[in-house]
């Protein structure tokens, strides 16, 4: 049996995808095995592609040339210039590719960024991004998103909501599910046994006994308390202004934050090149580029292919002890 690759979607072609693909296989081609699903028109000049119609064919090709899945788009692009009427077609690149990894026929699902507003007025994409989206294709609520790095581990309980609405949206169910997500993947995708995991407080001081706020006290540590008494090796609520440095990273393998930017903030501070979105708790495993699609860089060659090969790496290492258990 051929090496199962992994399946990278061909992303935003007007942003920076093409260019990193390209030079993201140029890194990795004397590795495991991966294959782009696109238009071959919108890779650089001069890269190497080799077409494919089955993943089972890309193992054999991939050192030599790219494997392209050939997926002809309705309209060329331009470096750069946003096409709505390419949405349709972004949109069946990801499907493709959930396709494949659940039929086991490819070990994971890379994802390429996306225009959220492109594919709105494209195809009145009803998601606010990947994540819920291949939570409806996977057919399950209970997602979370990861951010990792080298060096840090994040979970944001909340994720694209306006900052007002965090305390209505931190229930105890939510904060609870996204525990136990991150708990069970640690475990088995990321071969941590016996995860410890750091949970920060909502407010300044994690509340100071609700002088800054009831939230800590109230939602949060009542959590905590029940999921310690399960066997859960949880610490918090933590004031986040000082979880994050040094000495106290080494105290947790992940820390579960309360909204979107305190959780991401620390992560892109530490490593913005290496970080890498992994959506948790989907049949099947999922990476991406931490970062969008920089059309104002795009087709000027000068893009940083390193979240994507980092993203690309860690698909195969999940994907792998997902396998080893079972599970693909």
């Amino acid at each position: 049996m051929s090496l199962l690759p992994v399946a990278l979607t061909c992303g935003e072609p007007a942003g920076i995808s093409p260019e990193i693909t390209a030079k993201a296989w140029e890194h990795l081609r004397d590795g495991h095995p991966f294959f782009w699903i696109g238009d071959k028109d919108h890779l650089p000049a001069g890269t190497k592609v080799a077409l494919i119609t089955h993943p089972s064919e890309a193992a054999a090709l991939f050192t030599g040339a790219l494997p392209v899945l050939h997926t002809p788009f309705a309209e060329t692009h331009k470096a750069g210039e946003l096409k709505p009427s390419h949405a349709k077609d972004v949109i069946r690149s990801i499907e493709v590719a959930v396709s494949f990894a659940q039929n086991g026929e490819a070990l994971a699902v890379c994802t390429n960024p996306i225009n959220k507003k492109a594919l709105k007025d494209g195809a009145e994409f009803a998601y606010p991004g990947h994540t819920e989206f291949l939570a409806a294709l996977g057919q399950t609520k209970d997602v979370v998103m990861m951010l990792a790095g080298p060096e840090l581990k994040v979970v944001p309980a909340t994720i694209h909501i306006p900052l007002a609405e965090v305390p209505k949206t931190l229930t105890s169910e939510t904060l609870e599910n996204c525990i136990r997500v991150t708990y069970k993947a640690l475990q088995s995708e990321f071969g941590i046994p016996n995860p410890r995991i750091a949970i920060a407080g909502l407010n300044p001081h994690a509340g100071e006994g609700g002088a800054m706020g009831f939230e800590d006290a109230s939602v949060i540590a009542p959590v905590i308390t029940s999921l310690v008494s399960e066997g859960f090796d949880l610490i918090g609520p933590m004031p986040a202004d000082t979880m994050f440095h040094k000495r106290a990273r080494q105290g947790y393998d992940a820390a579960i934050c309360m909204y979107h930017d305190q959780a991401l903030i620390p992560i892109k501070t530490l490593d913005f090149d290496r970080g890498v979105n992994v959506t948790l708790g989907l049949p099947f495993v999922r990476t991406s580029p931490d970062h969008g699609t920089a059309l104002d860089i795009a087709g000027k060659g000068i893009a940083n292919p390193t979240s994507l090969i980092e993203a690309l790496k860690l698909a195969v290492e999940m994907g792998t002890k997902r396998m080893s258990a079972g599970r693909i």
